[in-house]
């Protein structure tokens, strides 16, 4: 690779790149000034890349001293008095000679070659950094690539991301090839450089983009969404609100014939998704999230700590609380309060007088 080779091949990296030449000159004489020195074991000297032509030259230098400083580089020291001509210098000087070796290009043509190697790794990793930037938590489309013991690798265009199987919906069969919907859960950087994305399809966060994805009034805001529970798999509890009295929050989620959240529904491999009213009054925000419970009692023990009290009777009280407790779990998680369901009775054994908090 000759000077002009050399700078063409330079600028053309910055271009496509968008990285600044003068950045390519450094790393390249860093680059030379190494291999130079590995190669010829030459302490004393420097390689010099003119930026005008892309030549290149090895330098030897000299400091002019009065007493050798042994802690110094002997090598690139010289005394005074041993010069031919010492009248025309003085102490602090410095003697430069050309001493390119004749095969040097040779060795300057591998470095160059690997250096502009590496800008473009560089550049690529930063590239797709930047490409990236910004899309944790977000919902993602790409193509399972390979798998190992641990985890999933799917394909998003110019990266892959990594899908742990612990991450996917308990019961999933996923297939190699196929189109598959994650969410970004974690964006760092590499130990190379590049972006290690992290994804999931069990992370509530992933219910919550499916549903804007498939309700386009969440999008633009007729419809909010105030909060997500899951249990992944099994079942997962929506609250959503309007501040148009005239929109049907829940049944705009729900959609005609429950097409819309059969959509999700199936997306997440048949997870029952259940969609419920938000309230600003706590006690019948509760009481719409332990649905389908009907005709219980909620009492605010603790408005500091947010705890409530639900009475329930009959087959009220085991689908309040739910199947291994799933149900009431979710609410509380879906209202950020905790909950206690208990009969009547059982509140009267355990001296809880529900009158007292009739009122709160």
């Amino acid at each position: 690779m000759n000077g002009e080779e050399f700078l063409r091949a330079a600028k053309e990296l910055a271009d496509v790149r968008g990285i600044t030449l003068d950045e390519i000159f450094t790393d390249i004489e860093t680059a030379l000034n190494a291999a130079y020195k590995r190669n010829y074991g030459a302490s004393n000297s420097k390689v010099i890349l003119d930026k005008d032509t892309g030549k290149i030259k090895v330098i030897s230098y000299k400091v002019i001293v009065d007493e050798i400083n042994m802690e110094e580089e002997e090598d690139a020291q010289v005394l005074l008095e041993e010069l031919d001509n010492p009248e025309d210098f003085k102490v602090g000087d410095v003697i430069e000679e050309e001493v390119t070796p004749k095969d040097f290009g040779r060795v300057a043509a591998s470095t160059c070659k690997q250096v502009f190697t590496q800008k473009i790794r560089e550049a690529e990793r930063a590239s797709i950094m930047d490409e990236f930037d910004g899309k944790e938590g977000e919902l993602l489309v790409g193509t399972l690539a390979r798998e190992d013991k641990l985890n999933y690798y799917v394909d998003l265009g110019r990266a892959h991301g990594i899908l742990p199987k612990k991450d996917i919906i308990p019961g999933e069969e996923l297939k190699m090839g196929s189109s598959i919907k994650v969410y970004v859960s974690k964006i760092e950087l590499g130990q190379k450089g590049g972006p290690v994305i992290l994804l999931s399809r069990s992370h509530y966060g992933f219910v919550k983009r499916l549903l804007e994805l498939e309700i386009p009034e969440l999008n633009d805001g007729t419809i909010i969404l105030y909060s997500v529970a899951r249990d992944p798999g099994s079942r997962s509890k929506i609250a959503v609100y309007s501040e148009n009295e005239r929109v049907d929050a829940v049944g705009a989620c729900i959609g005609e014939k429950g097409i819309r959240i059969n959509n999700i529904s199936n997306e997440l491999n048949g997870e029952k998704i259940d969609v419920v009213r938000y309230d600003r009054d706590l006690k019948q925000f509760i009481k719409n999230a332990l649905s389908p419970a009907k005709d219980v009692e909620v009492y605010i023990m603790d408005e500091k700590n947010t705890e409530a009290l639900v009475i329930a009777e009959g087959d009220n009280l085991s689908l309040a609380i739910g199947k291994k407790g799933q149900n009431v779990k979710l609410a509380a998680r879906l209202t950020k309060c905790k909950i206690d369901v208990k009969t009547a009775s059982q509140a009267q054994e355990e001296g809880i007088n529900i009158y007292k908090y009739y009122e709160a």
